[in-house]
């Protein structure tokens, strides 16, 4: 069964091309002329289906089982991935990101259910939850690589090649999990609706653990659009250059999830939790006023690094909040997701109107609440 789980925990992988939004975007923005309050919704094309579709597919994914749900994620992607290379417009553009989104949405919804599918073991699960998150930190390191090989070998105007990259590496890992025998779950025979779902916000605990989801992908979505913005205004760094910042970004979220996967099975996730998001913001905080390129660097590693683990925790901590309705919760916490895209918009009207330091004021402010659900789940596991 362990060999069977290896196609599923590939296609994490894929899970991560939604992050080569940030990079990408600054292309698009170049190639059509936008300005950075149009370019602020290049992410909430990507990030909004997570808002309409989490509850939704969870619900059908009883009817269409877990491996086909997956797959119908990776035909859409795919589907997405190729429509520039045969017609290059913002339109098309626009509809590669829009697909990538639908696709990617779906396959946050089904994947981590099928690895139950192939995995018994309740210690091995989660330890393969666990490595399909570092998988995807690995992906969202990579995909601005391929963005800039797709720029290095097709030029800067050909920078859409990145997509029908994307696509075929989806399809080998669709062909591989279709040729992979994985037994289908069994049939839920409760019928459970929209509205059932979202009065688990009736409860204030898990209504602050769904807010948390929100902003933690706000902030990793904001930080990966802003930062090699921020390197270009500040610092007058070439197009070239200012793609390093990304690459900081994700290779330190990337280190500090391998780190938060042995950290967290030995102490409180609580504490974790706390004590990294207050260091967080203190990188912020020195992001905000830094004057020197190495140190906004430095900043820009600790944001990624500190919030890498968060995401996990307050997941666990929600199916810990409701233990009898996991795939209501897990259908709920992905629909926050879409924080992610709903942020962005308000960070490019905020550059747009006073600068690049006033973007960097939306993000601290979704920082700000992480820190208060930090506590807030504390003082509820303390009572």
């Amino acid at each position: 069964m362990i060999i069977k789980s290896f196609p599923v925990l590939a296609a994490f992988f894929v899970m991560g091309f939604c992050d080569i939004v940030g990079i990408s975007s600054d292309y698009m923005q170049q190639s059509f002329g936008w300005s950075s309050t149009m370019t602020g919704f290049v992410p909430s094309m990507v990030f909004i289906w997570f808002l309409f579709l989490g509850i939704p597919v969870g619900n059908k994914m009883n009817t269409w089982g877990r491996k086909n749900t997956v797959l119908i994620s990776m035909g859409i992607t795919v589907v997405g991935m190729f429509l520039p290379l045969l017609s290059y417009s913002s339109l098309t553009c626009i509809a590669a990101y829009v697909l990538l989104g639908i696709g990617n949405a779906i396959l946050q919804i089904s994947l981590n259910p099928l690895l139950n599918n192939v995995i018994r073991d309740r210690n091995l699960l989660t330890s393969s939850l666990t490595a399909g998150q570092v998988i995807k930190a690995v992906s969202s390191l990579v995909g601005p690589e391929i963005v800039l090989f797709a720029t290095l070998h097709f030029g800067g105007e050909h920078w859409y090649y990145c997509f029908p990259i994307l696509g075929a590496i989806t399809l080998f890992f669709a062909f591989w999990l279709m040729l992979t025998p994985i037994e289908r779950e069994q049939r839920a025979g409760e019928t459970v609706s929209v509205r059932d779902s979202f009065s688990l916000l009736k409860d204030r605990t898990v209504l602050v653990l769904f807010l948390g989801i929100f902003f933690i992908v706000g902030v990793d979505v904001a930080t990966n659009y802003i930062s090699s913005k921020l390197m270009a205004t500040r610092y007058a760094w070439g197009e070239e250059q200012v793609k390093f910042a990304p690459q900081v970004y994700f290779m330190s979220r990337t280190i500090g999830a391998l780190l938060g996967t042995f950290l967290l099975a030995r102490i409180s996730g609580v504490r974790y939790f706390r004590w990294n998001i207050l260091v967080c913001t203190l990188s912020l905080a020195i992001l905000l006023v830094a004057g020197n390129a190495a140190l906004s660097l430095v900043c820009i590693g600790g944001i990624g690094f500190f919030a890498s683990s968060v995401f996990s925790i307050i997941y666990s901590y929600a199916f810990q909040e409701c233990p009898s309705k996991i795939n209501q919760m897990s259908g709920l916490m992905i629909t926050a997701v879409a924080g992610g895209g709903i942020v962005t918009p308000f960070l490019g009207f905020a550059i747009d109107l006073a600068g690049i330091t006033a973007g960097l004021c939306v993000i601290l402010a979704c920082v700000l609440y992480l820190v208060y659900c930090a506590f807030a789940l504390k003082a509820n596991k303390e009572r």
